[in-house]
């Protein structure tokens, strides 16, 4: 008869697998990329380096499954907040407020899920976290095209280069250091959502329109 977990046994294991995924988030928050190390991760955990590899059998592993993990979380809030706004357009200015807003809360691991120099192994796997970021920037774009309210243009071209302008703005070496002030965060996203609302096409008087009435999201 093959053997079967219980559900004890299934908690557990959840849970030990959560306290990895938490340490090794934690750990890349505060110091990037380069601080995600086995044993680093295992003593935030509280377990044992071993335990660790269990799940992982490598550091690639673990930080792939860190990277479709935020991922997720990342574009799920996004579309959250798209998919309450009221129309095609406010939906989009709603998805680049949240994107830049998160990124600027969590400043450190958004540069290192996005731009932090690392080995090409793993900017390989990062690369799809910034494949479906467009792919969710490029479906608003497409509903706002396909009501009318864009000019003509190819979505997957004006997502990627929506993105790449995000990721400049927000976290690349041009731009503005950290700061604890919410009023200069607020007018970065804001400067960077109206920035690429006019890039796509919206008329300027409409495009500020939507960004003073799209709310700023809580920090991630």
């Amino acid at each position: 008869m093959p053997y079967r977990r219980t559900e004890n046994v299934t908690r557990k294991l959840a849970a030990r697998h959560g306290a990895i995924m938490a340490a090794t988030r934690a750990l890349a928050a505060e110091g990037g990329m380069g601080s995600v190390q086995i044993a680093a991760v295992a003593e935030r955990a509280g377990i044992a380096a071993g335990t660790v590899y269990r799940y992982f059998p490598s550091k690639t592993d673990l930080i792939a499954a860190l990277v479709a993990a935020q991922a997720a979380a990342e574009i799920a809030a996004l579309n959250r907040a798209a998919d309450a706004a009221p129309g095609p357009l406010s939906a989009l200015a709603a998805a680049i407020v949240t994107f830049a807003a998160r990124a600027l809360a969590g400043r450190r691991l958004a540069f290192a899920m996005i731009a932090e120099p690392v080995e090409p192994a793993l900017d390989a796997v990062r690369a799809d976290y910034r494949r479906a970021l467009a792919g969710a920037f490029e479906t608003r774009i497409a509903s706002a095209l396909a009501r009318g309210h864009l000019p003509g243009q190819d979505a997957g071209v004006a997502a990627a280069a929506l993105v790449g302008a995000l990721i400049e703005g927000l976290i690349g070496p041009l731009a503005p250091g950290p700061t604890d002030d919410p009023a200069q965060n607020r007018a970065q996203v804001q400067t960077l959502t109206l920035f690429g609302l006019r890039g796509l096409g919206v008329i300027d008087a409409r495009a500020r329109g939507l960004v003073v009435q799209t709310a700023l999201p809580p920090a991630a």
